[in-house]
């Protein structure tokens, strides 16, 4: 009584491609045309002048890499995100990439000494502020003793 029909299905649906013609993906149906749009015709076009095992061996040589676009992939990534990251890692960045990390006890201990800076800054200013205050009332008082008649009885 168990005959029933069952089917394998993954678990990550992510793997699975859709499929338009002959079992190919789109990708892998624009990379075979691509090769086949550059190989047969440089096959034709060298039947004069190579023999036909030649041309059959650069008819191949040329048309591998777009086989190789289209079926070669790694842990989800396809041939040229592969060869962008050999690139970019070989060529591009540094070849020493030292560890550093941020000391956050050594950021807040910098901006307290930026705050004391600041602090005596602004004490600095109004110190000097309240001296030249000061400074300008005896003026003031200065003037105004200067402006009045030493003798009271004697006003103009």
């Amino acid at each position: 009584m168990n005959d029933m029909i069952y089917a394998a299905v993954p678990k990550d649906l992510n793997q699975i491609k859709t499929k338009l013609a002959f079992g190919l993906t789109k990708r892998q149906i624009v990379c075979f045309g691509s090769g086949a749009a550059i190989g047969i015709p440089l096959y034709f076009l060298t039947k004069g002048k190579l023999p036909g095992s030649l041309r059959m061996t650069l008819m191949i040589a040329v048309m591998m890499p777009f086989f190789l676009f289209a079926l070669y992939e790694k842990n989800g990534q396809p041939l040229e995100k592969i060869l962008k990251n050999v690139v970019a890692s070989r060529f591009k960045r540094a070849k020493y990439r030292p560890y550093k990390t941020e000391n956050i006890y050594a950021a807040i201990h910098r901006q307290a000494e930026i705050n004391k800076e600041v602090n005596a800054i602004v004490r600095k200013e109004k110190r000097s502020r309240k001296s030249a205050k000061a400074g300008d009332q005896a003026d003031a008082v200065a003037k105004e003793a200067a402006e009045r008649p030493d003798r009271p009885g004697e006003q103009e």
